[in-house]
């Protein structure tokens, strides 16, 4: 049988947003696990912007190579937890307005308090309030219930996860000991998961190994 192929890059928040779509909604992909310094020839074939993840589906020929596009793509195949809350009309408009706002506005910010941090800039107090909005936009959320949407996971959770936990680890005492107690709550549950350890696994490199690894069964 032949299955889509999903290029992935183990720390990319993209990629592993991507890949938590996937497992969440029980699909199976033939992963290759790559470097941006090394991309496979047939990667940049399918989608010349050379940016992960990348889905090419069963036909070989067609492509997804937007991380959200890839998840909506999974879950709208399978959505066994009902993460797209498919009850509420409104619910999934309100949640891609969020994610839109987490990719465009709050990762740029985040990229800023990152190198600010990295290369000991001045302004690495600066970059981090910077954040603070969209971060305490969250935070707020998780006052009212224990997940971004309610009281169950949403498609939400999952894609802003692997940008929060980016937030934590720039500068991590300032993060525990900042006014984030619902959200740091949030968050460790979600990479104390069985779920996210799964998406986190390691895989060989494919243009080393030349092997196509099974995600997702």
């Amino acid at each position: 049988m032949t299955l889509p192929i999903l290029y992935s890059l183990q720390n990319c928040p993209y990629a592993m947003r991507a890949r938590l779509a996937i497992l969440l909604a029980e699909q199976t992909v033939m992963l290759r696990a790559i470097t941006m310094t090394n991309k496979p020839a047939h990667m940049l074939t399918m989608s010349p912007k050379g940016t992960v993840p990348v889905l090419i589906l069963e036909n070989g020929v067609d492509v997804v190579d937007e991380s959200l596009n890839i998840m909506l793509w999974a879950l709208k195949l399978n959505d066994p937890d009902n993460l797209l809350y498919s009850q509420h009309a409104d619910c999934l408009k309100e949640m891609l307005a969020i994610i839109e706002e987490n990719d465009k506005e709050f990762k740029p910010t985040l990229e800023q308090y990152k190198r600010a941090k990295r290369y000991h800039n001045d302004d690495e107090e600066h970059c981090r309030q910077l954040c603070e909005p969209f971060v305490q936009q969250l935070e707020s959320r998780l006052t009212q219930h224990e997940f971004l949407m309610g009281s169950m996971p949403s498609v939400l959770d999952y894609a802003l996860l692997p940008f929060v936990r980016q937030f934590s680890r720039v500068n991590r005492q300032v993060y525990l000991q900042g006014p984030y107690v619902h959200l740091q709550k949030w968050l460790n549950h979600h990479l104390q998961s069985r779920l996210f350890s799964k998406a986190m696994f390691k895989y060989p490199l494919w243009l080393e190994e030349n092997q196509d690894c099974i995600f997702g069964e």
